[in-house]
């Protein structure tokens, strides 16, 4: 089974080096990793560059923003399996895409979605946020519930069948597409109980000042799948508290 990772970046030279050894040090050998990069100017060329010889496929132009690049990834994707690594974050651990494959080899299933947590910019052990999802039931997406994105891996026929992301988002295309797999009932879906990411904290949807934004486009993303507008999405919102809250309370580290 090949497993097809996209990374997408943009001027990220301090981080993208981690990204892509992360994925060269998974234990599963049939990977292909893709890299768009948006036609950085700050260096992050000539450090992707030391690894070409490692990457499925690499390109660097510009590009109409985040989605815009993921859908170039996907449109190149050969895998039988799609996940997306961003390029400030990393596997859980070496192992991760391997248990990933015979979870999928074991329950048979379209998709696999699993659990992330969030990390420091500055450190990789110190845990600030912790993203666990469930067993999906069907009235739970009304109440805000949505797996991490960077959890999610699916069958590339798939995203063939349902769509790229929607590029008129800017920030929360993700939560479109994810919604659009987990409210079909003809996707076979199942929840991996296991750490798969680690992202860090920071990033173009976690930082304070894009939170409005976000939000506005989850309102509309909301009602456009027919859920329940503003209490959706406060639901969705209120998930968050827990999740910064649990590290604190346990000490978590990694």
């Amino acid at each position: 089974m090949k497993v097809t990772i996209i990374t997408v970046v943009y001027n990220n030279r301090e981080n993208i080096s981690e990204c892509i050894e992360s994925v060269l040090n998974q234990s599963y050998p049939n990977i292909e990793h893709i890299v768009i990069d948006g036609n950085s100017k700050d260096g992050t060329q000539e450090v992707i560059s030391r690894y070409h010889q490692h990457l499925g496929k690499y390109i660097s132009e510009k590009d109409k923003g985040l989605y815009d690049a993921l859908n170039k990834g996907l449109k190149m994707a050969t895998g039988d399996i799609v996940g997306i690594l961003h390029s400030d974050d990393l596997f859980y651990e070496k192992e991760t895409v391997q248990k990933v494959v015979n979870e999928f080899k074991k329950t048979e299933t379209d998709l696999l979605y699993a659990n992330g947590v969030y990390v420091p910019k500055t450190s990789l052990t110190s845990v600030k946020r912790v993203y666990r999802s469930s067993p999906l039931r069907k009235y739970y997406i009304k109440f805000g519930w949505i797996p991490l994105h960077t959890t999610i891996y699916i069958k590339r026929d798939l995203i063939e069948k349902y769509g790229l992301y929607d590029a008129k988002y800017s920030i929360a295309s993700d939560y479109d597409i994810s919604l659009r797999w987990f409210k079909s009932p003809e996707i076979k879906k199942h929840f991996f109980n296991e750490w798969v990411v680690k992202m860090r904290l920071g990033g173009k949807s976690t930082s304070a000042n894009m939170q409005k934004r976000k939000s506005l486009e989850d309102l509309e993303i909301i009602k456009r799948h027919g859920l329940f507008g503003l209490f959706t999405l406060g639901c969705k919102i209120a998930r968050k508290i827990p999740q910064y809250l649990m590290p604190r309370i346990t000490g978590m580290q990694l």
